[in-house]
This record gives structure tokens, sequence and C-alpha cells, in this order.
């Protein structure tokens, strides 16, 4: 039912409309407002930049930035050790006076942390032995890394290749790494060539069924599916698209990767198929320590070799979930 004014409720506003009316001009009622081009600009843009907000997410995480300071100072140690003044060369037998190796020699003021078997200087082994290990660790996660993503990401963008790619990973996937690692090193002459070839035949394989289910999730999302209609192509998808998605997923996985790389170097040499004797590292330094862990008073040699692993383990390891989490683009809302 419509609402039916009193007439001295409409003679009010006419009279208000004539006022106000006479107050304001034409001008004042209607005015065009100016362009700022300059305004539009700082308007238009964003102060959010991706990496920074990951650095400062991951500054946050003290015990991270702790262990990350202690393993880059571990990593420049080992490269610029050889050069400090005072030190053995790893492969320098020590001798005594009467021109004898200093065999077992316990840590003084001038070998610090003792002599091995025959008479090497320990402390420049045991930093000779870790810049062998990250070496191999480093070169093992980024070979994973990059044949891992580009397998995994063809295998689950690409619909094509699903049955392909499946069936490799069911045959590589059921022959176990161990015995893998074993035939390399047994056939092939030892070295550090052959224990990264080694590790890196199946090494991929996890990476890229990680890639490739985290792929899945969001290949058909609106914005993927906006850009094949639009005509984006197949690569630019997968690097624009996908690729950014997948970074915290991705760095931790590499970082991962090269503790478990030392690892089993470790775990090679342990079972006496990994780097000869003349080439120092971690693995090495540690078979030689538990030849003589039944020996109290040269426990030292497995101790030392012991802690550094550790250490690299563990930083790796908690860096590598703290560098995940700030990355997380679900972190940063």
């Amino acid at each position: 039912m419509p609402l039916i004014k009193h007439p001295k409720i409409e003679s009010l506003e006419q009279h208000v409309s004539e006022s106000l009316k006479q107050q304001l001009s034409d001008e004042q009622l209607f005015s065009f407002a100016d362009f700022d081009e300059a305004e539009v600009e700082r308007t238009g843009l964003s102060n959010y930049s991706y990496w920074g907000s990951t650095l400062r997410a991951f500054a946050h995480n003290r015990l991270a930035m702790l262990l990350l300071l202690v393993m880059l100072l571990i990593v420049i140690f080992t490269f610029i050790q050889p050069y400090l003044p005072g030190q053995f060369d790893a492969f320098l037998v020590s001798n005594n006076e009467m021109g004898l190796p200093l065999r077992n020699q316990p840590p003084d003021s001038v070998h610090w942390l003792g002599t091995n078997s025959i008479g090497q200087d320990l402390w420049a082994q045991l930093w000779s032995g870790t810049r062998t290990s990250l070496f191999i660790g480093i070169c093992v996660a980024f070979i994973e890394a990059f044949v891992g993503i580009l397998m995994g990401v063809m295998w689950g963008y690409l619909r094509k290749l699903d049955f392909i790619f499946t069936e490799i990973y069911n045959v590589l996937d059921n022959i176990p790494t161990t015995i893998v690692l074993i035939l390399v090193s047994f056939i092939l002459r030892p070295g550090v060539g052959t224990i990264i070839f080694a590790m890196s035949i199946t090494g991929w394989i996890g990476m890229a069924r990680f890639v490739r289910n985290q792929v899945l999730i969001i290949r058909d999302r609106d914005y993927n599916v906006a850009s094949r209609c639009l005509g984006t192509s197949t690569w630019r998808i997968i690097m624009k698209n996908l690729l950014p998605y997948l970074v915290s997923v991705i760095m931790l996985r590499m970082a991962l990767s090269i503790p478990g790389a030392i690892g089993s170097e470790v775990f090679i040499t342990y079972i006496g198929l990994g780097l000869p004797a003349t080439i120092p590292s971690l693995g090495n330094l540690i078979n030689r320590g538990r030849e003589l862990m039944m020996s109290p008073s040269l426990r030292y040699q497995l101790i030392y070799p012991t802690i550094i692993l550790s250490i690299v383990t563990v930083s790796f390891y908690i860096v590598g979930n703290a560098f995940s989490d700030a990355a997380d683009p679900k972190n940063h809302l």
C-alpha cells in the first residue's frame, strides 16, 4: 500500500530543497575531480614482496638462524682452513724426532685433535673430510632437485605421460636403494663422481613423486584453467603458476637431501664400498674411528667426525623445516 505524505511535509521538503539550491551554485553541486597520475600509481602498487616476507618470517625463528649461522661458518671454514697459518696438510704424515710416524698421537698444542693411525693430523683430516662430504651432499641434492622437479611437473601436469612415468616409478622404486649404491660402487671405480652418480640414479624418484602429487592438487584450479583457456603455453603455466606454489616444499626436500646424501656416503664407506682411503671424508673418518672404538684412549678419532656429522645433519634439517614454513604462501596472509 503506497504511503501518502501530509501536505505540510511536502511543502516543507520543497522549501528546504529550494533554499539549498539557492545557497549552492551549479559548479559547487557538480564539479569534475582532478586527475593525478602520481596518486593513481601510488595507490595501484603494493609494497608486498614474497621473498622479503619469507626472509622476515624466517628471521623470527632464532634457533634456525643460529643453526644457519653455524652451518655457514662450517662451510666457509672447510674451504679457508688449508690456507690458515699453522695448518698441516691432510695427507702429510708427521714424524717424531727419530723419523717414525706419530701414530695415534693424543691431542696437544701442535696437533689439536691428535693424529690417526698413520700419523696424519686429525684436525686437517676432519675438515678435508667435511669438505668432501658437503660437496657430495650438495651435488646430489641439486641433481635430485633438478631431475625430480622436471620429471615430477611433467608427470603431474601432462596427463599423456602419466602412464609412462608411473611404470618407470614402479620399476625403479621396487629396486632397493642400498642395492643400487652397492652395485654401482662395486662396478665403477671408487671416487667422488661414482658416489654422486650412484646416489643420483634413484634419488630423484622421491622428489618426482612428491612434486607430482603436489601438482595434481593445484593443476585444475581456477587460475590454471583460465590460463589454459587464454592460450597460455604449458611451459609458462609450469613456471609461473605451479613452481612458485611449490617453493616451500621443494626447499624442504632439498634441505633434507643433503644430510641424507652424507649419511648414504657414510654407510657406503662403512661397508667398505665407498671412497678410497686416500680421499678424506666423514664416512672414512667414522669408519676408521669405529675400528678404534673399543680403545678408550683412541675414541676421540670417532667422536670428532661424529660431532661434525651430527651438527651438519641437524642444522640442515631444522633450517630446511624453518625455511619451508616461512616460504609457505599460506603463512603470508
